[in-house]
Order: structure tokens, then C-alpha cells, then sequence
């Protein structure tokens, strides 16, 4: 029996009418060369996440190197995915674009490869008001072929989406939910109730993995940690302990992503969260650790210092690690 035929298909009702909750995995994007997906790599991580129980699949997005992709491997990625999980679980697909023409075509792209909906953070670049940005939106998810979840990234777009405007922009029927990459607190507990209020039937999800359990007790349901990529069974279990109580086993898994959390600081590099988790799965055996122009690969010490967190989440054996070490790697 393989993965997919393990696991519970959605009844035809559940895939017409579904409000996300859970862990949502921000897939990263397994390359071989910086424009070709690295095909066996993306199978395996598929697998894995399927495995440890997600809840759905974000591809393109921050984590998936999005922006820096050509519309090639974007669509290439966009197949595979939706090929691979065959409906299991929600795929949701980052079309974030300074072009509104571009990121409607790899909706559109996204809906012919049978995801489930399309999620886009503010056009980068050029500065906007609140006002153009509502009208932005507006565009888009009229045009989009698929339901579009609001995404708010102020540190990478340099444009936070207001509160006032996200209440605004409830009205549209075909926005279906958020997801807060910002990190505060206060602005989350402010989309919640909003949501609360206007839109009961929308989801809120946090994207800053170490907030997921303050999150949650604010009324968000779920988050999309970029650390479920190396251990996606971790995440669940926090996700389900905090959903029923189990303080004793919240605390056990918190300490484990916050040992995560440790890759993300060893890149000094803009971005460098990214390498620090491609670098892992690299030494998991997953994927190689190929990361897209401009990022780089770690050096030797970097690499190390990954394996060594790897160690004490008791991800890695000996072995693990010298196969690994065999993975393909660009020149620095």
C-alpha cells in the first residue's frame, strides 16, 4: 500500500465546502539546478508531510522561495504538488507578484492543476496606499478562479495590510481567510476578531511558528510553520495539545520547535532561515540543499552546526549524516 492509498480521501462535500484549520506546511522548494525542480527531492518532502499528519500545503510562498522562481518552476512545482497529494489535503498556491496579470495566470495555472486556493501578499516594489492595495485585492479575487487567502508579510513586502482594510475586504465573498506572517500579537488578536465579527465562516493562521500557541488561544486555527518541513509530526502534535489542553505535552513540543527555531540564526544572510532549512533536510536525506538566486549555500561550519541541532531533535544518525553529505550542492 503506498502513502496516498493509506490515507482517508475528503468526501466530495468536504472538497465543496472546507474552512482550513491546522498545520500548513510552507513547503519548501527542492531544486536541482537554481531553475529546475529537484523531482525525487519534492516526492520525498511530499511524503513526509503527508506522513506526519499536515492538515494542508502551502507551496510558493515565503519559505518556497516564490518570488525568486521563474514562472517555469512555478508551474512545474504547481503540477507536481497537486499530482502528488491528489486532493488529500488542501494545496494552497502563492501567487504573489508585482504583476496582476502574473499572478492571475498562475491562479489560473494553479486551478487547471486541481489546487484548492491561491493565497497573495501585497504587490512588493512600488509603494501603496491602503485604498489602491483594497482595490488590488479586490481585483484579484474577482478575477482569481480559485477562493484567495489574504497574506500579511510586512517584513518582506515592506506593506502591512490594515486592519481596517482587511475588514473592508471581508465583504468579498471569495476571500476565504488569512494568514499573519507579521509577528505582533496585538495585530493578530485585531484580524481575529474582525473575522469574528464579519467573516465567522473565514480562517486566521499564523505564520510566526514560535506565537502558534498564543495564536491559537486567541482564536486563530492553526499556523504555517516553516519548521514542520523538518519535523511536520512535531507541529501537529503541538497543534493537537494545544487544541485540547495538554499543557504538559504543549511545553514539551514548544521546547523542540524552539531548538528549531536555532536554525534560522545561523545564516547571518537576509533569507537565511531559508538555507538553514534546506540545509536540513539536506542532512536529513531528503533533498539537496540548492537555494535560489541570491541565497547560497552554507559552508562547512554552517553545516555543521545544522547537523548538530539535527542531533539533538533526534532527526539524524551517523548514517543519515554521510549519505547526506553526498547530495549535490551548488559552488559557493
Amino acid at each position: 500500500m503506498t502513502i496516498l492509498q493509506s490515507l482517508p480521501r475528503p468526501k466530495n462535500d468536504q472538497q465543496a465546502s472546507w474552512k482550513l484549520q491546522g498545520i500548513v506546511p510552507p513547503l519548501l522548494t527542492p531544486l536541482e539546478s537554481r531553475d529546475a525542480i529537484d523531482p525525487k527531492g519534492l516526492e520525498r518532502l511530499i511524503d513526509r508531510m503527508l506522513l506526519g499528519g499536515v492538515h494542508g500545503l502551502f507551496i510558493l510562498g515565503t519559505t518556497g522561495e516564490g518570488p525568486s522562481l521563474s514562472s517555469a518552476v512555478r508551474r512545474d512545482l504547481i503540477d507536481r504538488t497537486c499530482r502528488q497529494v491528489s486532493g488529500h489535503i488542501p494545496v494552497l498556491v502563492g501567487i504573489t507578484d508585482t504583476s496582476l496579470v502574473e499572478s492571475l495566470a498562475v491562479a489560473q495555472a494553479a486551478a487547471l492543476a486541481g489546487a484548492t486556493a491561491v493565497v497573495a501578499a501585497p504587490p512588493f516594489y512600488f509603494p501603496a496606499a491602503q485604498q489602491p492595495l483594497i482595490d488590488w485585492f479586490r481585483v484579484l479575487a474577482k478575477a482569481s478562479p480559485l477562493p484567495l487567502v489574504l497574506y500579511n508579510m510586512p517584513q518582506m513586502t515592506k506593506l502591512s495590510i490594515d486592519p481596517e482594510s482587511i475588514r473592508i475586504l471581508t465583504d468579498c465573498e471569495s476571500i476565504i481567510g488569512i494568514k499573519d506572517s507579521s509577528g505582533d500579537l496585538d495585530y493578530f488578536d485585531r484580524i481575529v476578531k474582525i473575522a469574528r465579527t464579519h467573516r465567522p465562516d473565514w480562517f486566521v493562521l499564523v505564520g510566526t511558528e514560535r506565537l502558534l500557541e498564543q495564536s491559537m488561544f486567541m482564536g486563530g486555527q492553526g499556523g504555517v510553520p516553516g519548521g514542520a518541513n523538518i519535523d511536520p509530526a512535531l507541529f501537529v502534535s503541538l497543534y493537537n495539545a494545544i487544541s485540547c489542553g495538554d499543557t504538559t505535552t504543549v511545553e514539551r513540543c514548544h521546547q523542540q520547535v524552539m531548538t528549531i527555531d536555532r536554525l534560522y540564526r545561523i545564516g547571518r544572510m537576509p533569507g537565511g532561515f531559508i538555507v538553514g532549512l534546506k540545509e536540513a533536510l539536506s542532512r536529513l536525506g531528503i533533498c539537496t540543499s540548492v537555494v535560489a538566486s541570491p541565497f547560497e549555500s552554507f559552508d562547512c561550519q554552517q553545516s555543521a552546526a545544522v547537523e548538530g541541532i539535527l542531533r539533538e531533535l533526534n532527526l539524524i544518525s551517523s548514517d543519515q549524516s554521510e549519505s547526506a553529505s553526498c547530495l549535490p550542492r551548488l559552488p559557493r
